[in-house]
C-alpha cells in the first residue's frame, strides 16, 4: 500500500482527488491539507510514502516551498507536483529542488495513479506535455535585487515607496525599473510584471 499526503487548496478538487485515488487498491490517502504551510507538519505525523502537492497554494509556502522543506525534514517521502499550467519558472524551480515528479492537472486519473506508483518506486516523472518546456527553459535574466523591485512594482508600490522599503534612492529604483524593462523586452513596468510572473521569476 502506497500512503499518500495530498495538498490542494481548492476544496472540490481536493475531495475529488481523494475520492479518485481512494479507488485504487494500492493507494491510500492518509491526510489531505489545504495549504503548503500544513504539509510538513502533516507529513511528520502521518509519514506518507508520496506527497502529491499542488504548486499554487495560499499561505507563506507554496507547493514547491513545501516540497523543499519536506525533502530536508522527511527525505524518504517522495514528492509529485501538480499544476494547472506548466509555467517555465515553476518547472525550473521544481527541477532545481529535485522533486520526483511534475504533472499537469489535465492528466487522467490513470496517468496520475501511474505517476504516483513510479515516484513511489524511486523513478522521476515529467508530464509529457511539459517535456518540451523542460528542454527550452530560459535562465532568469533578473538579479535578486531587480526581482525584489519588480515584486514591489507588482504589489502596486510607487518608486518612492520601493526606495524606502529597499533603502535605495528613488533614482536608483527608476534605473532598476528601466533595466528590468529592457532585459524582459517589455513595454511598461506592468508588462514586465506580467512577463516575469508568467515565467515564474517573481
Amino acid at each position: 500500500m502506497i500512503r499518500l499526503l495530498l495538498a490542494e487548496d481548492q476544496h472540490v478538487i481536493r475531495e475529488a482527488l481523494v475520492a479518485l485515488l481512494g479507488l485504487e487498491p494500492d493507494l491510500e490517502v492518509v491526510e489531505a491539507v489545504d495549504s503548503g504551510d500544513k504539509v510538513v507538519a502533516a507529513a511528520l505525523v502521518h509519514r506518507p510514502d508520496v506527497a502529491v502537492l499542488d504548486v499554487d497554494m495560499p499561505g507563506t509556502a507554496d507547493g514547491l516551498d513545501a516540497a523543499g522543506e519536506l525533502r530536508a525534514k522527511l527525505p524518504e517521502c517522495r514528492t509529485l507536483m501538480l499544476t494547472g499550467h506548466g509555467k517555465p519558472g515553476h518547472l525550473r524551480r521544481a527541477l532545481a529542488s529535485q522533486v520526483d515528479g511534475f504533472m499537469l492537472k489535465t492528466a487522467s486519473p490513470e496517468e496520475l495513479s501511474a505517476a504516483i506508483r513510479k515516484v513511489a518506486r524511486g523513478e522521476r516523472v515529467l508530464d509529457p506535455a511539459l517535456a518540451a518546456t523542460a528542454w527550452n527553459l530560459a535562465d532568469n535574466p533578473l538579479t535578486p535585487r531587480e526581482a525584489d523591485v519588480l515584486r514591489l512594482v507588482a504589489g502596486g508600490a510607487e518608486a518612492a515607496e520601493i526606495a524606502g522599503g529597499l533603502f535605495l534612492s528613488a533614482g536608483t529604483v527608476r534605473n532598476y525599473i528601466t533595466a528590468i524593462i529592457a532585459k524582459l523586452n517589455a513595454r511598461t513596468p506592468t508588462d514586465a510584471v506580467r512577463i516575469a510572473s508568467e515565467a515564474g521569476w517573481i
